[in-house]
């Protein structure tokens, strides 16, 4: 990793911005055929990031990048699960991943964010992509409708000079900013899912026996007004936050974090018995998660990927896997445009179709959970062939053929609006 300073090209195969879990896949993907490719991150790495938990469909990507060994051989805390905890603080039985596929890939990580993305920036680099930090792309430069290249200054610097880099094809990385969908006009948000966030972490949590130690587990809090994840994490530590409607956490703009936080605390039992004799270390931090879709994926000589090309709410933890799965099939779409000499929207952006298809799935479960009166555990009563397609869809297999089958059996499912409760339990409440 280099300073723009060092930099001694002023051209690129290929130009990806951002260096997140998308950004890197991207390009090391690309570097891995042959490709040049520079990468500018804004930030230094590691950077703290939040998004720490992976399902189990991460695992095909991963170990197309060689770094399923290295997942093993760290410390990370071992995911093999997922479980729900009720409104009225009843437990669920763990949704256990390897009874519905017993194979090495079900059992996953929970994963400090900046440690994952440096183990991937640095697998950029060793496929050879140049990875530059503190950059901040300012613009990208179009010759007719064809994008041609970026300028890109020291990040932070507004005095600073100025450089261009060309290049055949320029990724969009940049995360949750979308640079190029903002500039584009092509972001489409959903108005039903306006989410706000807030997050800690904590150090001596209580945590389960066993290989329930490191599950992800989501808890309903009373009314069902918002909903807390627990992710443990290495060193003693657990990732806490708490998700509700923009206009209920956060009512009138301004909000006292502590109050806050006290608020939803006295809601959820279940959360206080987990943190009783935790400390929290550091501040509490917002976000405010406002889910949305790019209308395209790419243009002649350019391609988004990641949460550039859209953001889904968070409870099913989908965010780092559809990251590397964008990159994935974008840097393929890439690397064949590059090696026909076509590098127009239309080859660049042909997974698109496929992907937003994948992408409906997690999103139509994510209406479900938010729908009041709707319950998984009926569900499934009634249609006992639809566990399968649920599972699938919770590891995150929504590329498999059939598991929109699910679906069918749900029927319509519509979120309620910001100003009303939105949680159903997971599950019934029921004796598991």
């Amino acid at each position: 990793m280099i300073k723009l300073d060092s930099l001694d090209t002023s051209a690129a195969d290929v130009v990806v911005i951002g260096g997140g879990p998308a950004g890197a896949t991207t390009a090391a993907l690309i570097a891995e055929a042959g490709y040049s490719v520079v990468v500018f991150e804004r930030e230094s790495i590691p950077r703290f990031h939040v998004g720490e938990s992976l399902i189990p469909a991460t695992y095909w990507t991963l170990d197309r990048l060689g770094l399923v060994e290295k997942l093993k051989a760290s410390g990370f805390p071992k995911k093999f699960s997922v479980q729900f905890v009720t409104e009225s603080g009843k437990e669920t039985s763990p949704f256990y991943f390897d009874e519905f596929n017993p194979h090495e890939s079900s059992q996953t990580w929970q994963v400090w964010g900046d440690d994952f993305d440096r183990m991937l920036i640095e697998c950029a680099e060793q496929r050879g992509a140049e990875v530059v930090c503190e950059a901040q792309v300012t613009e990208v430069v179009f010759d007719a409708d064809q994008l041609t290249g970026v300028q890109v200054r020291p990040a932070g610097d507004q005095e600073g000079d100025s450089r261009f880099v060309s290049a055949q094809v320029v990724v969009d990385a940049s995360g949750l900013s979308a640079f190029l969908a903002s500039r584009m006009d092509l972001k489409e948000p959903d108005p039903l899912l306006r989410k706000a966030t807030v997050w800690g972490y904590f150090r001596g949590a209580a945590r389960d026996a066993g290989r329930d130690e490191g599950a992800t587990i989501i808890l309903q809090t009373e009314g069902k007004r918002s909903w807390f994840w627990y992710i443990p994490l290495p060193d003693d530590m657990v990732s806490v936050g708490c998700t509700g409607n923009l206009r209920y956490m956060f009512p009138g703009g301004g909000v006292d974090l502590e109050a806050l936080w006290s608020r939803e605390m006295a809601r959820c039992p279940a959360m206080q018995r987990r943190l009783a004799d935790a400390k929290r270390e550091g501040p509490l931090r917002t976000t405010r998660d406002f889910s949305y879709k790019a209308t395209t994926a790419a243009g002649d000589g350019w391609v988004l990927v990641g949460d550039a090309v859209g953001f889904i709410d968070p409870v099913y933890s989908s965010g780092v896997y559809l990251a590397l799965k964008s990159g994935e099939m974008a840097a393929d779409a890439v690397v064949n445009g590059l090696a026909t000499g076509d590098v127009s929207g239309e080859r660049l952006g042909a997974w698109k179709e496929s992907y937003d298809e994948g992408v409906m799935h997690f999103h139509k479960l994510v209406y479900a959970f938010y729908t009041p009166g709707f319950s998984f555990g009926a569900l499934l009563r009634d249609h006992p062939e639809c566990t399968e397609h649920l599972a699938n869809i919770l590891m995150g297999n929504v590329f498999e053929p059939g598991v929109g089958a699910l679906f069918e059996a749900i029927g319509d499912v519509t979120p309620p609006s910001e100003d009303e409760p939105s949680m159903v339990p997971m599950a019934e409440e029921e004796e598991n």
